[in-house]
């Protein structure tokens, strides 16, 4: 089977059940590939290969993995962002001159954005010999979910904003030495998108618009695992950029869609560089570090166009690239527990001026506990994890270029968290 019909048929189950507003990495980026990092904030993730999710973080990590043996690990993360408008000064539309006069009405602030969803990802990894091991990965390495009260305020900007992917990770490592190894890795990634917001048609009149697109697109990761002393592990890992030329169609519910049509846009996802560093202090103890650099500026603006040429919309987001530093630690208690923690502070590359009400992200902090539970007699382990990510309050200040039809939303998002919560079963045989 091609690993295009593979993600096909897998798609329906293993995508990311569309995720609100903002969650572990800072943008639309998702960190949960797996539930035992969460209880460390992912930090260590390349250098670590605690188990088969290595293939996603660090393929290099699968030489690091018990020798002579295949390797499973599934997982299913639970997200809950959380965040509220608070309005401060909006203005509808103007009303283009036409009768009868006056602004189009107000509504409210649009409720609570998020809502609980599903991430899952599954991995296998086995040796070929005792330098080289392959393994594939699915997982869903980018995600979004907004979703307003369709009368609020704010619905000629954003009511609904949904994207989803699925990566597809077949991964190949090499160990050359018992000091290092390096990794490979191909991703084959599919991305939907679905984009809604009310549209003036007349003054006051308005109706529903949505814009969806996808498309299929390739890219690639690298990794390096070096083991510095007994008790030291370094790892560096490397995630391309991914480019889509999204094709779907435009429909608006009015003039017996008269205006409706396919469209097309480009969007580039960014890439990623990881250091990560893992240090056995003792028996019990063990301390995880973790420097990630985003290239987000890639994403400078989303144009989205008819295919027969005209330019249909355009939103100026001008991001910027970010740092996120993670630290973290295992305590091994006993033979059966293993208690984990983390601290994160991740960047968020959204700036205030150009803030949108599709994604009003901010910088955010992590606070994460976890466990891993492997019995006597039991083959595999059991990891759970709880994070509890708050943001800097975001602020909105934005007509979008254009006052005479998306209005000026001003103000700003109250109780801005995400709670995410992580099972994982992984086993070695």
């Amino acid at each position: 089977m091609s690993v295009q019909n593979l993600a096909r048929r897998l798609l329906p189950t293993l995508i990311a059940g569309s995720f609100a507003g903002s969650a572990g990495a800072a943008g639309f980026a998702l960190l949960e590939q797996n539930a035992s990092g969460i209880g460390n904030a992912f930090a260590g993730t390349a250098a670590s290969a605690e188990d088969a999710s290595t293939i996603f973080s660090n393929p290099a990590g699968m030489a690091f993995l018990p020798a002579g043996k295949m390797h499973f690990a599934g997982s299913i993360d639970l997200v809950r962002p959380s965040a509220t408008f608070h309005n401060a000064g909006n203005s509808s539309p103007a009303t283009l001159g036409l009768a009868p006069p006056g602004p189009f009405p107000y509504g409210g602030n649009g409720g609570d954005i998020g809502s609980w969803n599903i991430v899952p990802a599954v991995y296998f990894a086995m040796p070929i010999n005792d330098k080289i091991s392959v393994g594939v990965g699915v997982g869903a390495p980018f995600g979004l979910k907004t979703e307003y009260d369709k009368d609020w305020v704010g619905r000629f900007q954003a009511t609904r904003s949904e994207i989803k992917t699925i990566n597809v990770n077949p991964s190949i490592s090499f160990r050359p030495n018992e000091r290092m190894a390096f990794g490979f890795g191909i991703n084959y990634q599919r991305l939907e998108a679905d984009l809604r917001n009310q549209v003036v048609t007349g003054a006051p009149a308005e109706a529903a618009g949505k814009i969806e697109g996808d498309d299929n697109a390739w890219g690639y990761n690298l990794g390096a695992i070096f083991q510095l002393s007994q008790n030291m592990r370094l790892g560096l890992a490397y995630r391309s950029a991914v480019k889509y030329d999204l094709k779907g169609n435009f429909k608006l519910d009015a003039f017996g869609g008269a205006l409706n049509g396919d469209i097309q846009a480009k969007v580039k996802l960014p890439d990623s560089f990881t250091i990560s560093v893992a240090q056995k202090l003792s028996d019990k103890w063990e301390m995880l570090g973790d420097l990630q650099w985003t290239g987000w500026s890639k994403l400078q603006e989303l144009a989205i166009y008819r295919t027969s040429g005209p330019l249909l919309t355009r939103e100026v987001l001008e991001w910027r690239n970010t740092v996120r530093v993670a630290f973290g630690g295992n305590y091994l208690y006993s033979q059966a527990w293993k208690f984990r923690f983390g601290l994160a502070y991740d960047q968020s590359p959204v700036g205030d001026t150009h803030r949108l009400s599709r994604l009003p992200d901010n910088d955010r902090f992590w606070l994460s506990a976890g466990a891993q539970w492997k019995p006597a007699g039991m083959p595999g382990a059991v990891d759970f994890g709880l994070a509890y990510l708050f943001m800097r309050k975001p602020t909105i200040n934005n007509n979008q270029g254009s006052p005479a039809t998306k209005g000026l939303l001003s103000g700003d998002y109250n109780g801005a968290n995400v709670i995410i919560l992580g099972a994982q079963y992984s086993q070695s045989f």
